[in-house]
């Protein structure tokens, strides 16, 4: 039987979990389980959906030194930030138990003549879910959860690294069978699930995600994607550049750089580059990677081997084209997991791979801007930006620059990291594709609009 295997980034040698693999086989029957499992659910109405949303929520929440524990061994991320994810999730769960009570069409006056025009939003039947390992709690629950408000049942393929947390959120939650199902796996997993689905929503890498969106595309059935970002940081000189440095590291090396809106690209405008390169090394160094178990940790082990094999190597590609390690750039000698000191590079030739592709670490680069008119260039010279921050005094200034970038969700004098979960989320260009998820958008995303027109009946 194979199987998938999570281990401890911290421990390589901690298996956290072995849990076999559900083959395209086991896919299609949980699809085929969900599928009878939607009617009722669907049937149990606005009250029933949101009571049992409610008690997942509750549920959660009762857990949460558990899986707080579980989330720092199974994904390394610091346990403070852990603490966090799971106070998220729980609130996701809760905001969207008021969801079935939200109105679900609207009433409209007919062109001409008497009569009603109404529109109706309904589920599609069951929603196909793939999700990384980064947030192994909350991206599941940001899906799953608005899928299940508005009548959906959920077939969920966490990323192997995330097993065990997946397993334990659907346990918790304790929806009736066939309403959430896990399925452990891979590729395989993840490509039955896309051909077998009604609605699919993805988050991962781009490679995947453009592979995800031309299979449901060609079936015809709506996709969302989130594929991550080159996100970039612009400091103005009138910028407070302690407090843009402190943001800017916390946006680079918290939780080892591993998320989609962390920070990789920093432009220093004008007489900022000076003061910033200086401050900003120094607040990385203080930010040295650590056991994420500790409460002062914020960056901890990358995910697995091949994920520092292939940052340590990029990193030595940029030494050799030129650039300079202002801080970090080493593995940590002195422990067995997967550890990369927070590195800041300068004078990175801009054809090199970590100018222009995610590699989801704790690393970024310095980049200098004569203007704010070159910074917005650099920031929007990338394919996928999803996160991007402005950091100056002027609010007027920033505000102006924010209208011009290209990025789904723009932070000014803040971290680049950071999502509020009543919002839409998502990128630009191919950094998404499809509706934003969060918020109402993805209650629309989830449901399919129905146009009823009623007319009048003669009465004698």
């Amino acid at each position: 039987m194979t199987t998938v295997d999570s281990y401890n980034p911290a421990d390589p040698g901690d298996l956290v979990v072995s849990a076999p693999s559900a083959g395209a086989a086991g896919v299609e029957e949980a699809i085929a389980r969900a599928r009878v499992a939607q009617r009722e659910w669907w049937a149990l109405g606005a009250a029933g959906r949101s009571a049992a949303l409610g008690r997942a929520a509750t549920a959660v929440e009762a857990a949460a030194d558990e899986l707080v524990a579980l989330t720092v061994r199974e994904v390394g991320k610091p346990v403070a930030e852990a603490r966090g994810e799971v106070a998220r999730t729980v609130a996701i769960w809760r905001y969207y138990a008021q969801a079935p009570f939200a109105a679900a069409g609207e009433l409209h006056e007919p062109a001409a003549g008497q009569g009603l025009l109404l529109t109706r939003r309904r589920p599609y039947g069951v929603a196909g879910l793939v999700t990384p390992w980064n947030f192994p709690l909350a991206i599941p629950t940001w899906k799953a959860a608005p899928a299940l408000a508005v009548g959906n049942t959920v077939v969920l393929k966490p990323a192997p690294e995330a097993t065990a947390c997946a397993l334990r959120l659907a346990e918790l939650a304790g929806l009736p069978d066939g309403v959430l199902t896990v399925v452990p796996g891979g590729g395989e997993e993840g490509a039955a699930l896309v051909a077998g689905t009604d609605v699919v929503s993805f988050t991962g890498s781009t490679a995947v995600g453009r592979q995800v969106v031309a299979a449901a595309a060609g079936r015809g059935v709506p996709v969302q994607a989130e594929m991550g970002g080159l996100n970039a940081a612009l400091v103005l000189p009138d910028a407070d550049i302690a407090q843009a440095a402190a943001h800017l590291a916390s946006a680079i090396a918290g939780y080892a750089g591993q998320k989609c809106t962390a920070t990789s690209r920093v432009i220093a405008v004008g007489d900022a580059y000076e003061p910033l390169a200086e401050a900003l090394a120094k607040a990385l160094a203080q930010l040295a990677a650590a056991d994420p178990a500790l409460a002062t940790t914020a960056c901890g082990p990358v995910i697995n081997a091949q994920a520092l094999t292939r940052l340590t190597e990029a990193i030595d590609s940029a030494r050799t084209a030129g650039a300079t390690v202002l801080t970090g750039g080493v593995r940590v000698a002195d422990r067995d997991g997967w550890y990369l000191e927070p590195t800041l590079l300068e004078g990175v030739p801009a054809a090199h791979p970590l100018a222009s592709e995610e590699f989801f670490g704790p690393v970024a680069v310095l980049l200098p801007a004569a203007d704010l008119d070159e910074a917005v260039a650099l920031a929007n010279d990338t394919r996928h930006s999803l996160s991007t921050s402005v950091h100056s005094r002027s609010l007027d200034v920033a505000l102006a620059a924010a209208d011009r970038l290209d990025a789904g969700m723009i932070r000014i004098n803040a971290p680049s990291s950071g999502v509020d979960y009543h919002l839409p989320f998502g990128g630009a260009k191919a950094a998404s594709y499809g509706s934003r998820e969060q918020g109402q958008a993805v209650l629309d995303f989830y449901t399919a609009s129905r146009t009823v027109s009623v007319l009048p009946t003669e009465t004698y």
